[in-house]
């Protein structure tokens, strides 16, 4: 999209079922795990470039041999800054002894990352955190094997403060308030007590210690640790975990928000955060490869079993739709077809906003990203202009000249904006930097007549800012008669809090517009007032109680009056080209997407309570004039 939007991460779990051994000889090498965790991670880099970090369990080590080992980064190009660390290791220790390359256990032994059970993980340092000490995977430390726990996840939970005071009653003393670390020293003190419990029993059966620890690990129970530590979890979740000694679950939150895919055969088990990663990397058929259901969660068990496991209740299906629109790579066979979907359902408003005149008309995207819905837009306009031709041809009194004119007829297909990956907006005084964003992109010339229309489709309409400062000068420049710009994604009006980062509603040129309307009927203050103060009224409910009470900002316009609102508000007075704005409708992004029905951002309808009371809460933040996140 224009205004870039950042989604905080992407997770990557890889079992070796097999001795490395096996994967030595047939794939050519011990580090067959470790190339392939690099591959996911990569073909996930579009989920998160600000830091990275991988973890990985050795199974079967004695006493005094390190199992666990774990690096990080927040460098540039942090994904390759972590498996040049490990690769570093791995040749330092060959070129000590070159011999451990035809001896995978061996090697296993020699050098650390080298195990059967991997976590990887990207993320964006959202919020101004992009420290170190901020990247997953997160490590909770015990002498007991059992006890260790390795945490990284995709998601965001809205109710951060409730669970840290949960951990105060348990009788903890968290060292941050931060929501990773809630939630894994909340799992840490259930499985904790699971082991306590065991070990408990076996002492009684004349176990000791060291005879127990097997046995602790054949009876922990992942799933039942799992609901007892993710029962009062507000927020969107696809969380991973690894156990010291060899266990493994990924756990998804019940409305099915954040992804999780995963494929499992002889060899391997292994979950993402999207599906192409898996069917590229292990060259598996699509059909292998299962979404895990909402509430559920996969235990993989040192042993190798995996089960699916029911930890929580589903609420209804609400999975993320940006997923689809932008965030996800666009080559998954669905995905693909649903931007198209998109792009061809938007024609009818574009072909009633150009009266119907396609001979001076161009189409064209902005950015590459938008590229597959505005195929879906100029199919569209192909199928419509075969309708055409198809009716004529009925016509009994088509003349030669008529149909010569409908033969040359086909959409104007222009490639208009080429972005220039080597500038870079390094001026921070505004007067200079409007006008070098203003040359992000070139511009195509002498492709656009003064008669044209101008119709540009983009991802998504969040901010708008680039849109005014850059797009539209630039477009402008070209001297069309108008310019349509065409959002294949409703309007955004509402926070997302499960792990996007949109988190206040004055970033929003939709909420922008609102305010315009009211201000422009002499009814602003008064609306803000009553707003403000159902929002306050509302702090102390919980549950079905709370209301998104920021809707009423929006229920008095139309659809329609709030698009023109936005259009005038990014038309600066230099734009001489008429500018009108089409939005995708809600009711057409769930016929493109119908398995990603979660639209909060777009309609208020929040699929957990601790939606509905972020957004309160941002509302009252906007109001109160502070500049900060809801949650």
């Amino acid at each position: 999209m224009s205004d870039a939007i950042k989604h905080e991460c992407g997770i990557a779990l890889i079992r070796l079922k097999k001795p490395l051994s096996f994967y030595k000889e047939k794939y050519g090498s011990a580090l067959y795990g470790i190339n392939k965790m690099y591959l996911m991670m990569e073909k996930q880099h579009n989920r998160g470039q600000d830091g990275a970090g991988f973890a990985s369990i050795k199974f079967d080590m004695q006493p005094g041999q390190r199992y666990i080992s774990r690096v990080r980064s927040s460098e540039q190009q942090p994904i390759q800054d972590v498996f040049n660390q490990i690769n570093s290791r791995i040749q330092d220790t060959l070129k000590q002894d070159p011999r451990l390359i035809e001896n995978p256990e061996g090697l296993k032994e020699a050098v650390p990352y080298l195990g059967e059970l991997m976590l990887g993980h990207v993320r964006y340092g959202t919020f101004g955190k992009n420290s170190i000490e901020s990247v997953h995977p997160f490590l909770r430390q015990n002498n007991w094997m059992h006890r260790n726990l390795i945490v990284a996840g995709n998601f965001n939970m809205t109710n951060v403060n409730e669970l840290f005071d949960n951990l105060i009653t348990l009788g903890q003393h968290p060292k941050e308030k931060a929501d990773t670390i809630t939630v894994m020293e909340k799992i840490g003190h259930f499985l904790d007590d699971a082991v306590a419990k065991i070990y408990k029993k076996l002492k009684k059966e004349g176990y000791n210690k060291y005879e127990a620890s097997p046995l602790i690990a054949e009876r922990l129970n992942i799933g039942k640790i799992l609901r007892k530590a993710a029962k009062n979890w507000d927020g969107g979740y696809a969380m991973a975990g690894m156990l010291g000694h060899g266990d493994a679950f990924v756990l998804r939150d019940p409305a099915g928000i954040r992804p999780a895919f995963y494929c499992e055969n002889d060899e391997i088990v292994v979950v993402a955060s999207e599906r192409p990663v898996i069917q590229t990397v292990f060259n598996v058929p699509l059909e292998t490869i299962q979404e895990l259901d909402p509430g559920a969660a996969i235990v993989i068990k040192k042993s190798g079993d995996v089960s699916i496991d029911q930890v929580l209740t589903p609420l209804p299906k609400k999975s993320c739709s940006f997923e689809r629109i932008y965030f996800s790579r666009g080559s998954d066979a669905s995905i693909y077809q649903e931007r198209k979907k998109l792009g061809e359902i938007l024609f009818p408003q574009v072909l009633q906003r150009i009266n119907g005149d396609l001979k001076n008309t161009v189409f064209s995207y902005i950015p590459n990203t938008a590229e597959t819905s505005f195929y879906g837009l100029v199919n569209a306009a192909q199928k419509h202009l075969k309708q055409k031709m198809s009716d004529a041809l009925n016509d009994a009194t088509l003349d030669k000249e008529k149909l010569a004119s409908l033969l040359d007829l086909s959409p104007r297909i222009e490639k208009i904006a080429i972005k220039d990956a080597k500038l870079r907006t390094f001026i921070t005084s505004d007067n200079s930097r409007d006008d070098l964003v203003a040359h992000v992109y070139d511009i195509t010339y002498g492709v656009i007549k003064h008669s044209d229309t101008l119709v540009i489709i983009d991802d998504s309409i969040v901010r708008g800012t680039t849109l005014k400062q850059s797009i539209l000068t630039m477009l402008d420049r070209l001297s069309p008669k108008k310019i349509i710009v065409v959002s294949s994604a409703p309007q955004i009006r509402y926070p997302d809090c499960y792990g996007i980062d949109m988190a206040k509603l004055e970033d929003f040129i939709a909420f922008q517009a609102a305010l315009s309307l009211h201000s422009k009927k002499g009814q602003l203050q008064a609306v803000l007032k009553s707003i403000y103060k159902k929002c306050s009224e509302s702090t102390e409910a919980y549950g079905e109680e709370v209301s998104n009470h920021v809707k009423e900002l929006y229920a008095p316009f139309s659809d329609e009056e709030i698009s023109k609102e936005i259009a005038l508000l990014l038309s600066k007075d230099s734009v001489k080209a008429e500018v009108e704005i089409i939005f995708q409708t809600v009711d057409g992004l769930h016929q493109s997407c119908p398995e990603n029905l979660g639209d909060w951002y777009f309609t208020g309808n929040y699929p957990t309570a601790g939606g509905n009371r972020v957004v309160n809460r941002a509302f009252m933040n906007f109001y109160e004039g502070k500049s900060e996140r809801a949650y």
